[in-house]
């Protein structure tokens, strides 16, 4: 399992995440206001630049009001196109 950043299974993952911020009509900005972090703190992590955890995910999927298992369920389908 390579649990690089720079795998493309974590660039995929970053890129859903980015996706799912902008159709909520997110900006970094705000999404760092809600999760109590600076915008920097989200680019740094949407470009990879910081390893985000699980329950890190689970704020920001909460502050971007998406279920947890609704963003994974994305993933997996963006995964798949990717194989």
């Amino acid at each position: 399992m390579d649990k690089s950043i720079h795998s493309t299974q974590y660039a995929t993952f970053l890129k859903a995440l980015r996706e799912a911020r902008r159709r909520k009509g997110i900006t970094q900005v705000n999404l760092a206001d809600k999760v109590g972090e600076t915008q920097s703190f989200i680019s740094k992590c949407e470009r990879g630049e910081r390893r985000i955890d699980l329950v890190e995910l689970r704020t920001f999927c909460a502050a971007m009001d998406i279920p947890l298992t609704e963003f994974i369920l994305q993933f997996q389908k963006m995964l798949k196109r990717t194989q």
